[in-house]
């Protein structure tokens, strides 16, 4: 089961108390104080681990609380400090206060850490209030408590391109064809019930492909399955809009292709100033009847390039992959210069 967003609570540690004690040996009746302080409460973090793909177990483990510090003890001791607690999320995670909507940070590598619960500080023993006006102290202080939160941990997929489009445009056909990946496939709508990842690859190089769900009109406004997984584009260096081309389906390709752009652009106006590229899918079907010219002449007067392709023949799916990459290569990381001295 794919799941992308979560609620849980987590807790710091507790600091410890400091200890109150005075200092006895031999031939010393009236040693000074040496109550130690307690240790610090441990921390809570986010890491980052690339081998999980969704927050499904956080959504039956809902608390989390980090080890309190020990107390400080006679003999100056400090008491030691609380285990850090660390949570494991996939990459892509953002962690937001439930209460106050404040986002606290985001992992995207694999190894990130975010801290989101703060241990408190150890209690003071004693003998950090000896002063020349009291030498003989018997106060100490409670240990902090540790900072505790609700958090709202939402899920968004590190994919360098992403498959819009209407349910049974052929996406996961698409994705399967250009990739390994194995989405499930079937005449019926909402076939793909979560983004499903596939590799591709082109030309010595490769880069990461979504296939979102099929959007339906009002996805912006919850309906369908839109409101859920139209986040897991925001990430996407360019968007692919897959329309039915065959005429088959008697559905409007074009229709499809501007309903499915106000709904991103109702979602996340940002969206639509991304790269473009409209993908008329189906074409070893084609009917009488082609959506293809007049697909060209709308798609022309928003400068979105278009790719007639076939998932079943091949056809157009190297030109597809290389307009991707186009998209994509642009706005990945240099590589590291080699060494002129090694």
């Amino acid at each position: 089961m794919f799941v992308d967003r979560v609620k849980i609570f987590v807790k710091g540690g507790d600091g410890g108390r400091g200890c109150v004690s005075f200092r006895r040996e031999p031939y010393v009746p009236r040693g000074g104080p040496d109550g130690g302080t307690g240790g610090r409460g441990g921390d809570i973090h986010l890491e980052a681990v690339s081998h999980q793909n969704t927050l499904l177990p956080l959504r039956y483990h809902t608390e989390f609380r980090a080890d309190r510090g020990a107390h400080g003890g006679p003999g100056n001791r400090t008491g030691a400090e609380g285990a850090d607690l660390t949570i494991a999320v996939p990459p892509g995670t953002i962690a937001a206060d439930a209460a106050t909507g404040e986002v606290l940070g985001e992992v995207l590598a694999e190894g990130q850490r975010l801290r989101v619960a703060r241990g408190g500080r150890g209690g003071r023993g004693n003998r950090s209030f000896l002063s020349n006006r009291n030498r003989a102290p018997r106060e100490s202080e409670p240990g902090e408590a540790g900072e505790e939160r609700w958090l709202q941990l939402d899920l968004k997929l590190l994919a360098d391109a992403g498959l819009l489009g209407f349910p049974n445009a052929g996406k996961s056909t698409l994705l399967a064809a250009l990739s390994a990946a194995r989405p499930k496939i079937a005449d019926y709508p909402f076939t793909t019930l979560s983004p499903v990842l596939g590799v591709v690859e082109v030309d010595d190089h490769s880069f990461v492909l979504a296939d979102i769900p099929g959007i339906i009109e009002g996805a912006s406004a919850g309906a369908g399955l839109g409101l859920t997984f139209l986040r897991h584009v925001q990430r996407t260096r360019v968007l692919v809009h897959v329309v039915d081309a065959s005429g088959t389906s008697g559905r409007d390709a074009l229709a499809d292709f501007h309903a499915v752009r106000e709904e991103a652009r109702l979602w996340d106006p940002t969206l639509l100033e991304k790269p473009q590229l409209l993908v008329a899918s189906k074409r070893d079907a084609v009917q009488e009847e082609d959506p293809l010219p007049e697909l060209r002449r709308a798609a022309a007067e928003l400068a979105v390039p278009v790719f007639p392709v076939s998932a079943v023949t091949g056809e157009g799916l190297l030109e597809l992959r290389r307009a991707m990459w186009a998209h994509v290569a642009p706005t990945l990381p240099a590589p590291p210069l080699e060494d002129a001295h090694a």
